[in-house]
């Protein structure tokens, strides 16, 4: 892990060069060991891909101690720790009908896979939260399973209805309101996924588990989704 300094009250933590699931686990154990222990100097942590962005109050601390201090949390994170790590488990219903999957005909030309088979191959896996950002609530969440990946679309669309379901390489990600975008569509989910409550408007925090189960046109319009 590499501490860099970043400003006059801000340093960026490199826990690795690849994109996976250890990667964020050990990025999840550090903002919680972060939280739990500099909660009175920490003015801001934003965890990504493969760092974390920590910002000090300096009204509280100095930089240098901050550092130390950041340093000293560092040392505690260990392998066995990360088996005991708490994480949120997310089940969001999706409604994978054509109405709403705007790109189906094209994911399912470039898999060579039925659509059906592509819903099938979504809802089995369990998703980890890579990151969140583009828009308030937009959570990137992988890896989806290989045979589904697709690029994302060569020219984005100007408007991306809110609640959609959409993949784009190995990941795959909800809008949580309506936005440009250039994922595939293939779905929509009815729950309301910004929540004001949180710092980060979302109802999705890094590492959380996140799995979509899908529903029929009558339950998806029930719980509030609109077509």
């Amino acid at each position: 892990m590499q501490v860099n300094l970043v400003n006059e009250n801000s340093v960026i933590i490199y826990f690795s060069d690849t994109v996976c699931i250890e990667t964020t686990d050990k990025i999840t154990h550090a903002c919680q060991l972060f939280k739990a222990d500099l909660n009175d100097t920490l003015l801001d942590i934003v965890p990504s891909y493969t760092s974390i962005l920590l910002s000090c109050n300096l009204r509280k601390t100095g930089l240098r101690n901050f550092i130390f201090n950041v340093q000293r949390v560092l040392n505690q994170l260990d392998t066995a720790s990360l088996t005991n790590l708490v994480r949120n488990k997310i089940l969001l219903p999706v409604y994978y009908g054509q109405e709403v999957a705007l790109d189906h005909g094209d994911v399912s030309l470039h898999t060579g896979l039925a659509f059906s088979e592509i819903v099938k191959l979504h809802t089995q896996e369990t998703y980890r939260v890579f990151a969140i950002g583009f828009t308030p609530g937009f959570a990137f969440l992988g890896n989806t399973p290989k045979p589904m990946t697709i690029p994302r679309k060569a020219t984005p669309r100007l408007s991306v209805p809110k609640g959609s379901v959409a993949i784009a390489d190995r990941q795959t990600a909800i809008y949580p309101s309506q936005s440009p975008g250039g994922w595939q569509v293939i779905g929509r989910t009815p729950i309301d996924l910004l929540d004001e409550s949180e710092d980060s408007l979302s109802k999705f925090a890094m590492g959380d588990e996140v799995r979509f189960e899908s529903i029929d046109k009558q339950t998806f319009l029930a719980m509030g989704g609109q077509l």
